[in-house]
């Protein structure tokens, strides 16, 4: 592989974190911290209808940051299309789903002066457990197989495998849904508007 082919996944699933993680925490912060969020509240609005327009904002940015980050990976620098693009959609649309959980839940919990600190704590351990720092290929087998059942590493997981190989193993496929459950119900236990 091409250094660059290793790190087109890694890169994908630093587009979904780096959204999850400050794209969502941080202005849903912003809108508890001044007011915002206890005041749509009282409205005829439901409350959740602020909550999906920031997660469905955030999706489509990532979306949009997605495609265009694999067009130029095949187009500027060589890397071949995926091996399996119907095994790379699921994916990435179940690596959003997991990874977008977990912002949503640091969103539930962070205060303004927290968010970014939260998010930080969320973001770097992850993004080395995705291979950004060292990569998967040279990570010894122990930190390979935590790594396989971290979030971002099973997404890095699913989309090389849909990129490199053909369908991505069932292991991701059950480790990214998990992730998306367990903290889309954490999120909603512990949202609160104030």
């Amino acid at each position: 592989l091409s250094e660059f082919s290793a790190y087109v996944p890694v890169f994908l699933a630093m587009v979904i974190a780096a959204l999850a993680f400050y794209g969502l925490p941080v202005p849903l912060a912003i809108y508890r911290d001044q007011g915002i969020l206890r005041r749509l509240s009282v409205t005829p609005v439901p409350p959740a209808w602020v909550l999906a327009a920031q997660l469905v904002l955030n999706v489509s940015f990532a979306v949009l940051e997605l495609i265009l980050l694999l067009i130029v990976a095949m187009t500027g620098f060589g890397v071949a299309g995926p091996k399996s693009a119907g095994g790379l959609v699921l994916a990435l649309v179940l690596s959003i789903a997991g990874i977008f959980a977990i912002g949503l839940w640091v969103s539930a919990i962070a205060r303004l002066r927290t968010a970014g600190l939260l998010a930080a704590l969320c973001f770097f351990p992850l993004m080395f457990f995705a291979g950004l720092f060292l990569p998967r290929a040279e990570m010894p087998r122990a930190l390979l197989d935590i790594s396989n059942f971290t979030p971002l590493g099973a997404a890095v997981q699913a989309i090389q495998s849909a990129l490199l190989n053909g369908f991505p193993p069932l292991e991701p496929l059950l480790v990214l849904p998990a992730y998306a459950v367990v903290f889309g119900a954490l999120a909603v236990r512990f949202f609160r508007w104030e």
